[in-house]
């Protein structure tokens, strides 16, 4: 175990934590996102080991393992593993630690940003575009620019922490990760309800001096609102999650299906 010594500046972290936007930039099924991994990490460790070269070939070998986990939260993991570079060098502990983090944070990050943040202002967004509002597209896209700018704050904190953070992450990762997925779900939820319309046109006519009544705001919106609209989604849940549909082919089916059902003047 070498002598711990902090190398890295501010200035280091800094230009680490804004090269790992190019996580997936070399992207392929055997390694995942290893490529841009390395290539984040690459000048930092050039940096911790100096004329050692071995430690460095042996560092960047570790790195282009497989490893798949979130693009915002991966600067975190990455100061972590640079922190441990810097105060142990033990490969078999850094390896642990990677291989044991970069899922929980692929879980965390997925639920906090793709389940729950983005859905949440899509919705948003998308009421302000519908009316016009100019202010839907540009707050959706300064959410993305906050989210690329999170990772320098996350880097600093990462290597911060250092070890010390290793505890905490274990013993909240999957609570933060339920809450964050069942937050999620419920809005995904409430956007089905207020985005999927199915309006029913055909009408029955009782008699000849009663206006035709509406199958649709007669009887079904009466009865249960929205209930088409509920039966279409537990549809597509079905053959998604049991039948192993792909989502193309619903989506595809779906808009095949409207333009039928227009024509047919079913809908």
């Amino acid at each position: 175990m070498k002598e711990y010594k902090k190398v890295l500046t501010d200035k280091d972290i800094s230009a680490m934590a804004y090269r790992s936007a190019l996580l997936q930039a070399s992207f392929n099924y055997e390694r995942m996102q290893a490529g841009g991994w390395t290539l984040a990490m690459a000048p930092a460790l050039q940096k911790i080991y100096k004329d050692d070269k071995e430690g460095l070939a042996a560092a960047m070998t570790d790195n282009m393992q497989f490893i798949n986990t979130h693009p915002t939260l991966v600067p975190f993991l990455m100061t972590l593993l640079l922190s441990l570079e810097e105060s142990t060098g033990d490969r078999n502990l850094i390896k642990g630690v990677k291989v044991g983090l970069f899922g929980p944070l692929a879980g965390i990050g997925d639920a906090i940003f793709w389940f729950t943040l983005l859905p949440i202002m899509a919705g948003i967004c998308s009421s302000f575009a519908i009316q016009g509002n100019i202010l839907g597209p540009i707050l959706f896209f300064g959410v993305y620019v906050a989210i690329f700018f999170m990772r320098f704050p996350l880097a600093k904190i990462g290597y911060n922490l250092g070890t010390s953070a290793l505890d905490t992450i274990r013993e909240s990762s999957k609570k933060l990760s339920r809450a964050a997925t069942i937050l999620g779900m419920t809005v995904i939820g409430s956007l089905a309800a207020t985005y999927v319309h199915i309006t029913l046109l055909p009408k029955i006519r009782i008699s000849d001096a009663v206006d035709p009544i509406s199958i649709q705001t007669a009887f079904l919106d009466k009865i249960f609102p929205n209930l088409l609209p509920l039966c279409y989604v537990f549809l597509i849940f079905y053959l998604i999650r049991f039948k192993k549909v792909s989502p193309t082919v619903l989506i595809m089916s779906t808009i095949v299906l409207t333009i039928v059902m227009s024509f047919l003047g079913v809908l």
